[in-house]
């Protein structure tokens, strides 16, 4: 039956058009419903008055969409080796038709409501889709058929390494190149293929950045993995304008123009989650370099009580951001997760009865009820201007993504001075540092005491991987670049990861975050007005209960979570 004609008909009335029931038996259906809480399919099925089948092929008309039999058909080679198993396994679809000179591709899904993998296939495969239903069971026999064996990052690019029809593109790091030449080879499978296969694996793998970079003699793609960047293997050098092209399709971007930088955005649903690509294309000496910021939601909990605060450091917190209005500002190097940080402040913060305003460059993260600015310098819409405009706005709490300079950090002044919590950020080493750099934009040492509440600084140091964690005894090289001495640490145990597939041999497996917390006290606004050093006021503060970065660290070394290596690589010393 053609499936337009069930499209959006209830399923009783799509089964009754199919003649696998009669009204009769979908009135007795309905009855039981009234009592069972079920879905009228299963109440048919299990009365004998249709097959499991039968429903499934219904459910699929009502969304306008064919019903195959799976087993029936004969799979050819080229449609089987259309999508990468990584992709085929991602999405849970398998090819079933294949026409590479019209670039079409006829999918089969496990369920009708699975209309994003069709959206994603569209944009990661560069084909038309066309999709339609199969069962569930026949689905999985035909991946663990054809596409158990994941190809890996290795095999895609030995294939194309000796491909002759990537050989004239070869001398296309100038100025010049054919750009019908680049098109084709960015629509080829097999470049799709091998890009696919890097999405997936580098959001599997959970990290932040993907690079693709341009050399005078090889083309290198690296992942920012916890932090730190791991090299795969790499593909060959005239590879690159066909790597780099493909990804500005996906995130709509110029082709065309090579000389100058673009931004992007690829957004995908991988997994049932979504999944945020953030592109940045760079022209360079050799080529056009591109770095992907994942911005993946299910990795990334935006809630207070699971940032990482300690029990007492998250009651500081929380005090801080509860205040009417004043500054609170988080501090720390870029990547230290000062953004998730004061989006989880956010998030506890957003109600019914808070307006909250935000400008940021870029919005990484959509969240319900905020009102999110996106800063376009090449509009005007700086910092400065989307402030002044916030103060008509009539909000109760303003996050500015960074203060950057003089004006900045005027409006959030005068922000806070009107009745306004500001949450905003610095690139500073420590949360002291902070009033000295915003003293050096050119604020008045009163305006700061007038407005500022507290200031957090931040550190991302990796943990230790639970699969390969062992006890050692750290050399006392090491215990000396923390100040501590064999006898201090008698009793105490240390922990490293010896290395294991888990951690990719690193012997660390995600991250946690180390906080210094300092709360304004009248005695530090005091020091503050009479323009105190960053080490006067560092000790004050200490005195009066702020834990140092250092010494946050050394808890986390203490309790096993981290190491003594990535402390000292992330905290200052204090001598």
């Amino acid at each position: 039956m053609n499936p337009a004609e069930l499209k959006g008909r209830k399923l009783g009335r799509a089964l009754t058009k199919m003649g696998k029931v009669t009204r009769e038996q979908v009135h007795e259906a309905l009855s039981i419903q009234k009592t069972r809480k079920v879905p009228i399919g299963q109440l048919l099925s299990e009365l004998g008055y249709c097959t499991e089948h039968d429903v499934a092929e219904a459910l699929a008309g009502q969304a306008g969409m064919a019903y195959i039999d799976l087993p029936a058909l004969n799979l050819s080679e080229e449609a089987i080796a259309a999508i990468g198993a990584e992709t085929v396994q991602a999405y849970q679809v398998v090819p079933v038709e294949f026409n590479p000179s019209g670039r079409k591709l006829k999918i089969a899904m496990k369920s009708p409501d699975n209309f994003r993998a069709v959206d994603d296939l569209r944009l990661l495969m560069g084909f038309t889709v066309e999709a339609v239903v199969a069962d569930s069971a026949a689905i999985d026999a035909v991946i663990s058929q054809h596409y158990a064996t994941r190809e890996s990052v290795t095999d895609v690019v030995q294939g194309l390494a000796n491909d002759s029809k990537f050989q004239s593109l070869a001398s296309s790091s100038g100025a010049s190149i054919d750009l019908d030449a680049v098109m084709e080879m960015a629509g080829d499978n097999q470049v799709i293929k091998l890009l696919n296969l890097v999405l997936l694996q580098a959001i599997k793998d959970r990290a932040s950045d993907i690079h693709f970079e341009p050399f005078e003699h090889e083309f290198k793609m690296r992942y920012r993995i916890d932090g730190v960047l791991y090299e795969m293997v790499p593909p060959p050098k005239h590879l690159g304008p066909a790597i780099t092209s493909r990804v500005k399709v996906m995130a709509n971007l110029d082709i065309a123009e090579r000389r100058l930088p673009q931004d992007g955005r690829i957004e995908l649903q991988v997994g049932g989650n979504p999944v945020d690509l953030r592109v940045a294309v760079l022209p360079t000496m050799w080529g056009e370099s591109v770095v992907m910021r994942v911005l993946d939601r299910s990795n990334v909990s935006l809630e207070l009580d699971r940032v990482g605060f300690r029990e007492d450091d998250l009651v500081k917190f929380r005090k801080l951001i509860s205040k009417p209005n004043g500054i609170v500002i988080v501090t720390g190097p870029t990547g230290s997760g000062k953004t998730t940080t004061l989006y989880a402040a956010l998030a506890e913060l957003n109600d019914i009865g808070t307006k909250i305003l935000t400008a940021e460059d870029p919005v990484e993260y959509d969240i319900d009820g905020l009102c999110q600015c996106q800063i376009n310098e090449d509009a005007n819409t700086t910092f400065g201007r989307l402030l002044r405009s916030f103060l008509r706005q009539d909000p109760d709490i303003i996050l500015v993504g960074e203060i950057r300079d003089l004006e900045t950090a005027q409006i959030a002044v005068q922000a806070s001075l009107t009745g306004h919590l500001v949450l905003s950020t610095l690139h500073t080493n420590d949360a002291p540092s902070s009033i000295i750099r915003l003293a050096d934009l050119g604020l008045e040492p009163f305006l700061l005491t007038a407005t500022i509440e507290g200031v957090v600084a931040q550190r991302l140091v990796r943990t230790v991987c639970p699969k390969c964690k062992e006890e050692y005894t750290p050399k006392e090289e090491e215990l000396l670049e923390l100040a501590l001495t064999p006898a201090d640490v008698k009793d105490r145990v240390f922990y490293r990861g010896r290395g294991c597939d888990n951690c990719t041999n690193s012997g660390y497996r995600g991250r946690m975050a180390l906080f210094e917390i300092m709360e304004m006290d009248d005695t530090g606004r005091d020091l503050v007005m009479k323009e105190a050093s960053t080490n006067v006021l560092r000790e004050h503060f200490r005195r009066n209960g702020m834990r140092s970065l250092r010494e946050c660290g050394l808890l986390g070394i203490y309790e096993g979570q981290t190491t003594i290596d990535e402390v000292v690589r992330e905290t200052i010393s204090e001598e």
